[in-house]
């Protein structure tokens, strides 16, 4: 395993919003210094982008080869699955709180404790699956906060369409958005099969139609795990943060 030139730091916050502590896995680049400021990339389903998606190696090369921006990433993961959906489903009970947690508690502790150039251009946030789903709508509930989302295979639901459609400041966010054409029959934590690639294409449809800075990719024969979202992390962190 290679090691990590980075450094990472554990930070709780004690969320007024979700009543709970929740850990924020902070990853500062090789050449991090407070001299210097910094870009911010938030993760939800953070253990699996640090693990299954290799991101602080990634990082690493990245930041040696100059292919992004000076970026500090941020992994923010949930206790199981029900807890996952709780917080990042369109219906989950803790939905609306989670993404106040994100704008209000998440963006204030970071911008206190690193040298962050506070603009929402410079923030992201990032996801997988449902953790794409929930960066994309608390981007769209708060656009002046966060400028930038990546979302491979988000699940798109008649909610997340109308959602999309009743978004007033589409042209603020700056978006990165991948579905894998075999993602047809994808088991749920609800205990169903969903297809994903028909209501992703009804999203790129929608946000092709509206004034954004959108990049669109259809992984030929992906399917929903991480084997394919891996892959395709270099590209989406040098397309968002350049």
């Amino acid at each position: 395993m290679a090691r990590r030139k980075g450094t990472m730091i554990e930070k709780t916050i004690k969320s007024s919003y979700l009543d709970e502590e929740m850990v924020l896995k902070i990853y500062q680049p090789p050449a991090f210094s407070p001299m210097y400021k910094y870009h911010i990339c938030i993760m939800q389903d953070g253990d699996d982008y640090y693990q299954m998606g290799r991101l602080a190696t990634l990082s690493d090369e990245l930041h040696e080869d100059v292919e992004i921006t000076d970026t500090v990433f941020v992994g923010i993961h949930y206790i199981d699955r029900f807890d996952r959906l709780k917080k990042y489903h369109p219906d989950g009970e803790q939905f609306n709180a989670y993404m106040k947690f994100l704008a209000f508690e998440v963006v204030s502790f970071l911008d206190d404790l690193l040298p962050t150039y506070q603009l929402s251009q410079s923030r992201a946030l990032m996801g997988d699956s449902l953790a794409g789903t929930i960066a994309l709508l608390t981007a769209i509930k708060y656009p002046h906060t966060f400028g930038k989302v990546i979302m491979q295979s988000p699940l798109v639901d008649d909610s997340v369409l109308s959602l999309v459609e009743e978004a007033k400041k589409l042209d603020a966010i700056e978006m990165y958005h991948t579905i894998g054409t075999d993602e047809t029959e994808v088991p749920t934590t609800k205990g169903d099969k969903v297809d994903f690639v028909s209501p992703n294409r009804t999203l790129h449809d929608q946000l092709t139609k509206r004034d954004t800075t959108y990049t669109y990719h259809e992984i030929e024969g992906g399917i929903h795990t991480w084997k394919y979202w891996q892959k395709d992390l270099k590209r989406a962190l040098m397309t968002i943060l350049y």
